[in-house]
């Protein structure tokens, strides 16, 4: 049916679908109201959290704290400063750095009193499980200085028939090692913590991601876990949103990993073990150059959707580019000129087919006219008319339908790289990671791109066709005013090299055209 339709039809309809998906998006992954952390506390007391099915077990680790737990220790690191309570578990994490703010300017706390908080154990036994969310753990020191060496601080728990330690090495850079011993051999679960929640915004997926045996990336969001997802040989367990991680990793490959949902459908991921277990963590911002100095493999964390493998390398030229010019914006900049000219032979093809095209568009009104009522006469002598002058009638469409995956992998990236978070650019645009506060950018896009359509050839025979394609511009507009003012500046400069190209091809082609008139005249 597609092979029938004109190429305008065509463009309509690739225009429609990428607006749509435009409106999909922003439905689905829509601002979500924040969760009521007390709510969530008094659901995890009665619900379920991990339960475990195997010949030898079928119990439920089901209590969290009736109350907010009292802190037992402080940690001061590199990056951030932390909190332990009474039950084991850190239970706040705050980052240093100024950018790290809320909207209120207070820096960023990544945890919350919700259950579970990082290193919370679970027991599937019901009765120790209860002991164990009452008897207060007793650290080995109250005050823990990780702020230039690693230090460590010893955790233990007196549970009447056996006792549980945890041994946690803090770093400066936000991770840890930890290590669990138990006198006796029960079976417990453990957990890297519910995902940091920050803000909750339209461009956050919730979830877990995990690496398993193949090195192949699950991905389990929010609403789709089952609550019996079992997943062995895993070595990075990551609860993460869209700039902030916390995270388990073993290189032994010994984690076996439990995903449950709770009340509200959040995905909640434990570690089964029974006895002594050791396992390194981290916790903080999904910042490139961090995690991959604590372990390479731990960029994984950092996930682009169905283009990582056009995002990944997206993302290095970006920073190998930012490590030139010191600038995130200009670097922004100087990527999307590098992508136009590695595309510009295909795109100058495009181009001059559309050229080729608006001139047949008078040619193709005749036979239209000539052959109304009869559509296979009139697209054989279309196609006939096409070969005849050499015009490929996908030929403007290729390179459009080639930089779709290119600019939603640029989308991604520009969405999740915590580094562009506080980057100045110029002038007003303090922050690319949050929108443009003076919509001057979203503004300039639509302009660039109105330019754009005006100046590039079309070939519209159906007027209505014509002035939807008018509007393209006001609606993209729309859309780019809540996307960040870095994800703008990219579609913005991209406008101005399709200006620039577009131009320099109009006069190529207008200088043949010439040449072609004149030599018909000399002939005569």
């Amino acid at each position: 049916m597609l092979d029938k339709l004109s190429t305008q039809k065509r463009l309509i309809i690739a225009t429609v679908i990428s607006v749509l998906f435009f409106i999909a998006y922003d439905a689905l992954f829509a601002p979500k109201p924040p969760l009521d952390f007390n709510k969530t506390v008094e659901q995890n007391q009665s619900a379920p959290a991990t339960t475990t099915t195997s010949s030898s077990t079928d119990s439920s680790t089901n209590l969290a704290p009736k109350q907010i737990s009292k802190n037992i220790a402080t940690i001061e690191g590199g990056s951030y400063s932390a909190t332990i309570d009474e039950l084991g578990r850190i239970s706040s994490f705050t980052l240093k750095d100024s950018k790290f703010k809320n909207e209120n300017g207070e820096q960023i706390s990544l945890l919350k009193p919700s259950s579970p908080l990082p290193l919370e154990i679970r027991f599937s036994d019901t009765a120790i499980n209860e002991e164990a969310f009452k008897v207060p753990y007793k650290a080995s020191s109250s005050q823990i200085d990780a702020s230039n060496a690693p230090a460590t601080i010893t955790l233990t728990q007196n549970l009447g028939s056996f006792n549980v330690v945890k041994n946690i090495t803090f770093h400066p850079d936000g991770s840890y090692d930890l290590e669990v011993k138990t006198s006796s051999n029960h079976e417990y679960f453990i957990t890297a913590g519910f995902r940091p929640i920050v803000a909750v915004d339209g461009y956050t997926v919730h979830g877990v991601l995990l690496r398993k045996e193949d090195d192949s990336l699950e991905i389990i969001e929010d609403g789709d876990a089952k609550g019996d997802e079992v997943f062995r040989s895993v070595d990075l367990l990551a609860n993460s949103d869209r700039y902030y991680t916390t995270l388990f990793y073993d290189n032994k490959r010994s984690m076996e990993v439990f995903i449950q949902n709770d009340a509200d459908e959040n995905t909640l991921s434990f570690i089964r073990n029974i006895g002594n277990f050791s396992v390194k963590g981290y916790i903080g911002p999904k910042d490139y150059k961090t995690l991959k100095a604590i372990e390479p493999s731990l960029v994984d964390a950092i996930e682009y959707g169905w283009f990582t493998f056009i995002a990944k390398p997206a993302f290095l030229l970006l920073d190998w580019l930012y490590s030139f010019i010191g600038n995130w914006g200009f670097a922004i900049v100087a990527l999307t000129i590098i992508i136009r000219i590695v595309l510009f032979p295909l795109t100058y093809k495009g181009m001059v087919s559309m050229n080729k095209l608006k001139d047949l568009a008078p040619k193709m009104k005749e036979i239209q006219a000539k052959y109304k009522g009869d559509p296979q006469k009139i697209n054989a002598h279309v196609m006939e008319l096409y070969r005849k002058h050499g015009a490929n009638p996908m030929g403007g469409c290729l390179p459009i339908l080639i930089q779709i995956p290119i600019f939603f992998a640029i989308y991604r990236v520009l969405l999740n790289a915590i580094e562009l978070k506080g980057a100045e650019w110029i002038l007003w645009i303090n922050d690319l990671a949050e929108l443009d506060p003076y919509f001057i950018l979203p503004i300039l896009m639509g302009i660039t791109m109105y330019i754009q359509q005006h100046i590039t050839p079309t070939n519209f025979t159906d007027p209505m066709q014509e002035k939807i394609m008018k509007f393209l511009p006001l609606i993209f507009t729309f859309f780019f005013i809540t996307f960040p003012a870095g994800l703008t500046l990219y579609w913005f400069v991209n406008n101005l090299c399709s200006i620039a190209q577009q131009m320099v091809v109009n006069k190529i082609f207008a200088r043949h055209k010439a040449q072609e008139i004149a030599e018909k005249r000399h002939e005569h």
